[in-house]
């Protein structure tokens, strides 16, 4: 939990290389909580940040984490100036990022922003355009996959995509062209 740190320095400025972990949902009680859809492998790994980065309209701005728990419904989290459920509610749907060099290097850890922008082929060495986004579906994230206008979704799972070389900036995937 957050509380019983002392307040950080905020950044002025938002750094280039952010990365959407989260999203704020809607407020949980009255006392200006919110729940907090997490993009992360462990519901609580934000919790570990005493600065988010929220988008509001165009730009970045840093806001100072209280408090955070993790809870039977999922994890929530107390912002600062955010004191009660009307002032929770304005912040539903907000997207909630990190700075890239501030998170944790695992052996083989891959974070979405580290797909983005890689060239995808398949087996057969077709090039099928290059990764623009990634959507979370529940069952498995997909990438979006886009070449001459053409977007193509192809699942991130064990079953389509077989290598991610991240120093090659390519992926390789078992799907067709035409698919």
């Amino acid at each position: 939990m957050a509380s019983n740190k002392p307040s950080p320095k905020l950044p002025s400025k938002a750094p280039a290389d952010l990365v959407i972990m989260g999203r704020l949902l809607a407020p949980r009680g009255i006392k200006g909580w919110l729940k907090v859809k997490t993009f992360t492998e462990a519901a609580d790994s934000l919790a570990d940040f005493d600065v988010w980065w929220l988008k509001r309209g165009d730009s970045w701005v840093p806001c100072e984490v209280e408090d955070s728990e993790l809870v039977h419904l999922g994890f929530s989290a107390k912002l600062k100036g955010v004191d009660d459920r009307n002032a929770a509610e304005l912040m539903r749907g907000i997207d909630v990022a990190l700075s890239r060099s501030a998170l944790p290097e695992y052996d083989d850890a891959i974070y979405w922003i580290d797909l983005i922008g890689l060239d995808v082929v398949n087996l057969a060495g077709d090039a099928l355009g290059v990764v623009d986004g990634l959507l979370e579906t529940g069952a498995n994230d997909v990438l979006v996959v886009k070449s001459d206008g053409r977007e193509q979704l192809i699942p991130y799972s064990e079953q389509a995509v077989k290598d991610v070389d991240l120093k090659a900036r390519r992926i390789t995937v078992d799907w067709q062209k035409d698919w």
